[in-house]
């Protein structure tokens, strides 16, 4: 609400320096001169980011809507005023050997624990899956044999993933010698990964687990369960994937989703050139 209220003062503000005291004198090309003024600054605010511009044009909007609900004005002058587009946040992606660095230092493949923190990490790299995904899943999803993995994203849509020999070596290792010893001290749960006490593993401790093992990796990148899954995405671009391809993979609605991905790889690749080719600087 706050930020509402300023974003409507500095509107109003800069209309009254233009001489336009009554919001039926309020012009389209006003409400247009206005949004293109937050990204430069005036004398009535600085520079907005492209994320506050678009807020404060949505707040003009909603006021200009609710002069015409009341009465005020027989039109809307900002009804085909845009908000200035946000600037799409590339997502973080590991090196490689990032990446091997942080499954090494999972888990002690010795232990139970280690074993079910070395899979779980496996599973999110080897897959792109989420973490929601990971932790929801069931012994009967996996199928070692066809190396395949079912599993249920958002708006409970299935879909069937790859399992890599990685992945699955791990996972096959963690359910003989690791679940084993968790699931009888629980209530017989089928999901795959579990706690100590033999209940399923919370996303919060899920990414516990990926805290700590990039932590004794020393890799104080702001790591998340998303960042293997950014990774799994952007490797596979680099590696030659389409994009359509990846779409599947992860599960996304749209391919517009998945097409931010490319950025990362057309940045990578502007890195190499700029770092190999002789006549690039």
């Amino acid at each position: 609400m706050a930020a509402y209220r300023r974003d409507l003062n500095r509107y109003l503000s800069w209309c009254t320096a233009r001489g336009l005291t009554q919001v039926v004198a309020i012009t389209a090309n006003d409400v247009s001169d206005f949004a293109a003024s937050l990204r430069s600054g005036s004398k009535f605010g600085g520079a907005l980011s492209s994320a506050s511009a678009a807020r404060t044009v949505v707040s003009v909007r909603g006021f200009h809507r609710f002069a015409l609900l009341e009465g005020l004005t027989p039109s809307d002058p900002s009804c085909d005023v845009q908000p200035p587009s946000t600037s799409r946040r590339l997502p973080k992606a590991l090196d490689y050997s990032d990446v091997e660095r942080l499954i090494a230092c999972a888990g002690d493949v010795d232990s139970p624990i280690g074993l079910r923190d070395r899979a779980l990490v496996e599973f999110l790299y080897g897959t792109g899956a989420r973490i929601s995904e990971a932790v929801t899943l069931d012994i009967d999803d996996i199928d070692l044999v066809n190396r395949t993995v079912s599993v249920i994203g958002k708006g409970d849509k299935q879909r069937k993933l790859p399992l890599g020999d990685y992945a699955a070596r791990a996972i096959e290792a963690y359910l003989i010698r690791g679940r084993s010893v968790f699931s009888v001290k629980g209530r017989g749960t089928a999901r795959v990964f579990l706690n100590t006490r033999g209940a399923p593993l919370s996303r919060q401790s899920a990414w516990a687990v990926l805290k700590a093992s990039a932590e004794r990796a020393e890799l104080n990148l702001g790591i998340s369960p998303h960042t293997l899954r950014h990774s799994f995405a952007t490797h596979l671009l680099e590696g030659g994937a389409d994009v359509r391809v990846v779409q599947e993979l992860l599960g996304h609605a749209s391919v517009t989703t998945t097409q931010i991905y490319t950025l990362v790889t057309a940045d990578t690749l502007k890195q190499v050139y700029l770092t190999s080719h002789p006549r690039a600087l």
